[in-house]
């Protein structure tokens, strides 16, 4: 047990954890666990029959929303598939009752207890959620829901939802946006942010008529459903953590908390934000998924200390700081996300210019749908990132350099592709090492996945000064 959490009614304790006295941050039903879960109802003149308040179903079923439409996105057989386009828009903008959940299903001895997206949450989509603003690393300023919709068009026509001619992954493309667009926008520019000020969503008034929990309480566990780690997530480590999420057979024991022999979607899976945070953290070099999590746990218990009652501005000034730690350490997960991609974008364009194979080009081609996708995820926070994004969207590009060094530069009105020629693949290659300068000189990313830096300085070298490759 970790006694920093235990209520122990003494005033005069020094302790402070972020601002907090140690008595401040009690008052959890499950006094010291690490556990998100069996937090006591405070909401003033309940007559229910709930003992806990802690609920954010509706975003586990967004997890699986996401989960299903990026496997979806990989159904295309090559050719115009309305049916197709129309299930996978069922899974991004429909409420339907009856949805199956497509991904992530029970594995050999990985058994997953739901079937259906609404035995864990029902009328819920992804759309009503994503990020409305203008993309301005794609053409046409489209909004975030367009470009996915424009994207699923794409996928539904596309041979596995890839398009090697012009150099895009849908799957790809469509899950790692969705993971900034609604998962990270959601809880960092609204729940964590907004929803935390003295008028809105008050935590002495039920977060909506006839709820069991209070408007701060409910908000703060909404945010933590967008970070998708499971309720025990502090027990376990990133490699577990990392397993879970890849439905391992062994990781089943450490998945199934409540020991029914099923892995909950609910409370014990991993989904995408907190996996990427533990596959950054499995080297040791960070701790994203852990920090992200115990900040959770530590605002959360600020909230149930106020036993019902309005929060003091103590108390709020408190989980703005907790929100602090979540949003700068969520962000450096995507920063780390981008900075792997472009390391493994370059590595995978200097196999090519030795030999040059579809399976190859493919991967190429995914890598650098991971690396749009989660530039993209990066500018989709609570921040206006400015002259950081302005560069990472001319280093990147609308589409991936080909070896013919061709390049998408634009869509037209038809919504078809405009292709022209680039500077070259050895100047994109320089790209990709700027794009990962760019993420430690401004985010300070740590773990650095396929770091390619040392070789940044001779590639410029050898271009020279007047080189395509320093106009960005």
């Amino acid at each position: 047990m970790n006694f920093k959490y235990m209520t122990i009614g003494l005033a005069s304790v020094a302790l402070t954890v972020i601002g907090c006295t140690v008595s401040e941050q009690g008052g959890s039903a499950s006094a010291g666990d690490k556990v998100y879960a069996n937090f006591p109802v405070t909401l003033k003149g309940y007559t229910g029959s709930k003992s806990t308040s802690e609920a954010y179903t509706g975003q586990m079923a967004r997890q699986v929303l996401h989960d299903s439409l990026k496997k979806l996105a990989g159904k295309g057989n090559g050719k115009p598939n309305p049916a197709l386009k129309a299930k996978m828009n069922s899974y991004y903008s429909g409420k339907t009752k009856g949805r199956a959940i497509v991904a992530p299903k029970s594995k050999g001895k990985f058994v997953i207890k739901q079937t259906k997206v609404d035995q864990i949450s029902k009328k819920k989509n992804l759309s009503g959620k994503t990020y409305k603003g203008t993309i301005a690393g794609m053409p046409n300023n489209m909004s975030g829901p367009a470009l996915v919709k424009f994207w699923i068009d794409k996928a539904s026509s596309a041979k596995k939802g890839v398009d090697l001619n012009n150099g895009y992954n849908y799957p790809q493309l469509i899950s790692k946006f969705l993971m900034g667009a609604v998962f990270y926008n959601q809880a960092v520019d609204n729940y964590l942010d907004e929803k935390m000020s003295a008028k809105k969503k008050p935590n002495n008034k039920p977060y909506k008529k006839g709820a069991r929990y209070t408007g701060k309480e409910h908000s703060w566990d909404e945010a933590f459903g967008y970070f998708g780690m499971p309720a025990h997530g502090m027990k376990l480590t990133p490699k577990q953590l990392y397993a879970i999420a890849k439905r391992k057979p062994a990781a089943l024991a450490y998945a199934d908390h409540n020991g029914d022999g099923k892995v909950d979607l609910y409370r014990e899976m991993v989904f995408a934000p907190a996996y990427y945070a533990a596959g950054s953290d499995k080297k040791g070099k960070t701790t994203y998924a852990k920090t992200i999590t115990q900040a959770f746990l530590d605002g959360r218990r600020v909230i149930t200390s106020a036993k019902g009652a309005k929060l003091t501005d103590s108390q709020r000034a408190s989980l703005r700081k907790y929100a602090a730690i979540i949003e700068k350490n969520w962000e450096q997960t995507l920063a780390e996300a981008v900075f792997k991609y472009a390391g493994s974008c370059f590595k995978a364009l200097n196999k090519l210019k030795k030999s040059q194979s579809p399976k190859s080009l493919a991967k190429y081609v995914k890598y650098w749908g991971e690396l749009k996708g989660f530039s993209l995820s990066l500018q989709a926070g609570r921040k206006n990132l400015g002259e950081t994004a302005t560069r990472l969207n001319r280093l990147i590009g609308f589409g991936p350099v080909l070896m013919n060094s061709s390049q998408v530069v634009d869509i037209n009105s038809k919504g078809q592709y405009v292709k022209d020629q680039s500077s070259g693949i050895d100047n994109y290659m320089v790209h990709m090492l700027k794009v990962q300068k760019l993420m430690v000189d401004k985010f300070g990313v740590k773990a650095r996945a396929n770091d390619a830096l040392s070789g940044l300085g001779a590639m410029i070298k050898k271009l020279g000064k007047g080189a395509a490759a320093e106009n960005d």
